[in-house]
Order: C-alpha cells, then sequence, then structure tokens
C-alpha cells in the first residue's frame, strides 16, 4: 500500500482518488479551498440554490464507471438522473424556435424540417453520420486511453470524413474546420449553421479554427442524451467526495500545497504552506498548468517533445437569476438564444484584443422539481455567456446578457427579484485558472492544437488530472482522467486503458 498526495478536490482529482483507494493505497487530498468540487460550486442564498457551472449531465456512463468499480453502491442511488426532454429549445437570430428532443435523431430531423424547412433534417442527418465515424475513430484514443506517446499521429490525421467539393474539372480540398463544414454540407441556412457552431462556442473554440473533429461535440449530446441531477450538478460533487470518504480517502481542507517535493529524481511528496512535508509515493497533481509550475519551482512538467497545452481559451460568465412567481408547466430546462452576428461575436472573443461580445450567444437554464427554488412560487434560472479569459465584466456587459435572456424567459424583468454575477475572476477564484479559463475537450486533428498534455509528466511518480490534462476539460472527461491517472499508478506504463 502506498501514501498518495493529490492536489486538488476537483472532479478528477477526486475520481482518481476513489479509484486508488479502493486499490488498497492511503489516499490524502489537500484542498486550498473550504470544500470540494472544483468547478462546481453552488451559491445559495434566501432559500435559491444556483449551480456555478453548466448544469447539465452528459455521457453519465463515465461516472456510473466510477460507482460501480468504487463500491456496491450504484450512482442512480446515489444520485437521482433524469433524462431532459426536450434537449434544448434553439431561438434564432430571426425569431424562428426549434425543440430538439432528447437523444432521438429521427425525432430531431423531424423538428428540424418542421421549423426550418424541408431537407434541414435530412441534411443534418447526413452530417451528424459522418460525425458518427468520427466519433468511432476517437472515441479510445481521446478518451478510454492513455494518450500516445506518438501523439502527432492523432494531430495530423483528421478523423472526419468530410466529402470533397466537385467545381467543374476542379476538385476542392475536403472541409478543415468546423465553419468549413456548415458552409460546405449544411448549405446556406445560417441557423443550421448557428446550431453547429453554438456547440464550439460553449466549449470555448472558434468554429472558424476548431478542426473538423469538433462535429463530434453535437454528436454525443444527440446521441447519448443530456441528464440533469436533481439538485444540480453540486450533487454530484456531494456524491463523489461522500464515495471518496466511504473508501476511507483523507481530504485536508484549507490545506494550500505550494510545492512537490523531489527525491532521487521522482515525486515524493508535497510541501504546505506552513512549511511542513508530507511524503508520498506518488503525487497527483489535479491543477492548471501556471499552478502546477510554481509547484515545480518553475521547471517544467513536461518535456519538449510533449503537447503543449491549450492558451488563449475563453472563460464564462453567469448570471444567477431569482424570480417571482412559478416555473410555468410548457417552460424547457435549456435554451440557447444565440447570436445575429456569429462573425462578430467570435472576433469579440478570440480577436487579438478580445472583449465580452455585444450580442452574445446565452444559454439559459431553468430546472425543474424542488431544490432550485425556495417553492413553488419562485423560479431559479441561470444564464451564461462565453466572455474571454481575464475579462473585466461591466454592467452593461451583464445588462445585454439580461436582455438576450429575456428572449428565453418571457417577463424576465418583471419577476426578477435579485440576481448574482458570476465572472471570470470567479472561475479563476475556484479553479486556480488563470483568466478563469475553461479547457475544452480534447479534439483530434488541427496540428494537435486541441490535445492536451499525457497524465504522466517528466518527473517520475508524478502525475496530472482534471480537465488541463488528457483528456481535457468537461465533466465527464474529468471523470475519465481520474480513471487514467489510476490506471497508470495502479497497473504501471503498461496500462492501455479500459476495456
Amino acid at each position: 500500500m502506498a501514501r498518495i498526495a493529490v492536489i486538488g478536490a476537483g472532479m478528477g482529482a477526486m475520481a482518481a482518488a476513489a479509484r486508488l483507494a479502493v486499490a488498497g493505497h492511503r489516499v490524502v487530498v489537500y484542498e486550498r479551498g473550504e470544500t470540494y468540487g472544483g468547478a462546481l460550486g453552488s451559491v445559495e442564498r434566501e432559500g435559491f440554490v444556483f449551480d456555478t457551472a453548466p448544469g447539465l449531465l452528459t455521457l453519465p456512463a463515465v461516472y456510473r464507471d466510477l460507482f460501480v468499480k468504487t463500491g456496491r453502491q450504484p450512482l442512480e442511488e446515489c444520485v437521482e438522473l433524469a433524462q431532459v426532454e426536450p434537449a434544448v429549445r434553439h431561438v434564432f437570430a430571426d425569431g424562428t424556435g426549434v425543440h430538439l428532443a432528447n437523444a432521438s435523431r429521427a425525432a430531431v430531423g423531424e423538428a428540424l424540417d418542421h421549423a426550418l424547412g424541408r431537407g434541414s433534417g435530412e441534411r443534418w442527418a447526413a452530417f451528424m453520420n459522418r460525425a458518427r465515424d468520427a466519433w468511432d475513430r476517437t472515441r479510445r484514443p481521446l478518451l478510454e486511453e492513455p494518450l500516445w506517446p506518438n501523439w502527432q499521429v492523432l494531430a495530423d490525421r483528421e478523423p472526419y470524413p468530410a466529402p470533397t467539393r466537385r467545381r467543374l474539372l476542379r476538385r476542392d480540398r475536403s472541409a478543415a474546420t468546423l465553419s468549413e463544414i456548415a458552409e460546405l454540407e449544411l448549405g446556406g441556412d445560417a441557423r443550421l449553421r448557428a446550431l453547429l457552431e453554438h456547440h464550439a462556442l460553449t466549449a470555448g473554440l472558434d468554429p472558424r479554427t476548431a478542426p473538423a473533429s469538433a462535429a463530434v461535440l453535437p454528436y454525443l449530446e444527440q446521441t447519448f442524451g443530456v441528464w440533469a441531477v436533481r439538485g444540480g450538478l453540486r450533487a454530484l460533487a456531494s456524491a463523489v467526495h461522500e464515495r471518496c470518504v466511504a473508501r476511507r480517502v483523507e481530504f485536508r481542507f484549507g490545506a494550500a500545497v505550494t510545492g512537490i517535493v523531489e527525491k532521487d529524481g521522482r515525486a515524493a511528496g508535497v510541501e504546505l504552506a506552513d512549511g511542513t512535508v508530507d511524503q508520498a509515493a506518488f503525487v497527483v497533481a489535479g491543477v492548471a498548468p501556471g499552478v502546477l509550475d510554481r509547484l515545480l519551482r518553475g521547471v517544467p512538467a513536461r518535456t519538449p517533445d510533449e503537447v503543449p497545452g491549450r492558451t488563449g481559451l475563453p472563460s464564462r460568465l453567469t448570471l444567477l437569476l431569482a424570480l417571482r412567481g412559478p416555473r410555468p408547466k410548457d417552460a424547457v430546462h435549456r435554451t440557447v438564444v444565440h447570436t445575429g452576428d456569429r462573425g462578430a461575436e467570435l472576433d469579440r472573443l478570440f480577436a487579438a484584443a478580445p472583449g465580452v461580445p455585444a450580442e452574445p450567444t446565452v444559454t439559459v437554464l431553468r430546472p425543474a422539481g424542488p431544490g432550485p427554488a425556495p417553492d413553488a412560487e419562485h423560479e431559479a434560472v441561470t444564464a451564461t455567456a462565453t466572455v474571454p479569459a481575464g475579462a473585466a465584466v461591466t454592467e452593461a456587459d451583464v445588462e445585454r446578457v439580461l436582455t438576450r435572456a429575456e428572449r428565453a424567459v418571457e417577463g424576465l424583468r418583471e419577476r426578477l427579484l435579485w440576481h448574482e454575477v458570476r465572472t471570470p475572476a470567479h472561475v479563476a477564484e475556484a479553479t486556480g485558472a488563470e483568466g478563469g479559463a475553461v479547457p475544452p475537450p480534447a479534439l483530434a486533428a488541427g496540428g494537435g492544437r486541441l490535445l492536451h498534455p499525457s497524465n504522466a509528466t517528466r518527473l517520475p511518480g508524478l502525475f496530472t488530472v482534471g480537465g488541463w490534462s488528457h483528456p481535457g476539460g468537461g465533466l465527464p472527461h474529468a471523470g475519465m482522467s481520474g480513471a487514467l491517472v489510476a490506471g497508470l499508478i495502479v497497473e504501471g506504463p503498461g496500462f492501455r486503458g479500459s476495456q
């Protein structure tokens, strides 16, 4: 039995801790804050309860596997999951709206034909078939296996089988980016393009530069569905924490790690803010890259031939809205209100001098059931927009998001009791990421720009977990990173992933 130090109590770190404890190791989690969950925080005020991170779960199988492998009590006995129906409502700039069913390709096609015109569903279905091929080709290396040593193969090979365009006797190259897919395969309908491109935007990616392999993002949602957790995603974080405690993982909150101890060429423990040193056979770091560099006293965690990791990623602006009046029975859990000028929005987010978009795309969540609001005569709503990391959010920015959210919630301003604003600074405080940047999931192609560094590091005995290492950001990916790190420690460098 080895002593293992885990830095941070985010979801990936806790997933690794639970698995390592079941394997017989003594695991101690050091968290600088006073609670667990990382980005999965919550705000409680006057009987209202809000998630501070996007409040829906995809690929719940990742956490079902975690609970099966770490105890007899399955996930569904620890948290209550419910498929959201419809999965989403889209409100486009021209006023058109469409409700898309949860995990039903046929129903989605019918809805698109009805709302956007005949043939829309067929074009979208053809795109989804190609996205399925991309998913089949990348699922294991990007989600279930440690990052390949020859990761350049993933960087250079585009898994999305985009058709080539023929013009008279000339054959044009196939689509290389998500925006090119939208232009080539979805026709001239700006609404279909918006439907595709918002998935990249939500993940913090510019669809104009994101590789075609980003097609897997809408495929995952529409194939495997989206799920609500009763009590919010914070309830899932609590369940994982409780599973760790049940497996005798020790948590030390308010314990800031200031350094990783190195001895005889390998990680040998952690140094705390009070100067004490706790020895460990392995160290698992669930922290952002800049934090990891500081813990290693400026010595890079990666060798020069490693994936460099992403920079220049955006953050989130979230409004927590307390409303008087009951939630309407026909209210949709999630509504995406699209911008009227995607190009201007992307320029503000990803240009050399970024800023909060004047007309942002906003995702509005209206969770049902008891818990979010103090009683049936009130409603708790969140509105989230992608904004640049480090953005100094102004009152004008908040007003613009509120205005956009009004298209999803009728009479919002008249019902508004109060609101709280969660800025990139709040994300930075919760996660340690510079500017509150949010990591996207790993994607193939694009020269490796959207791959994440491997879970192993140049220092033997030191592993990284969570959204800033393989397989990248997002709740399912964080859970898988925990599984990969546990496998690498328990089985050694020969570990090849889940079967």
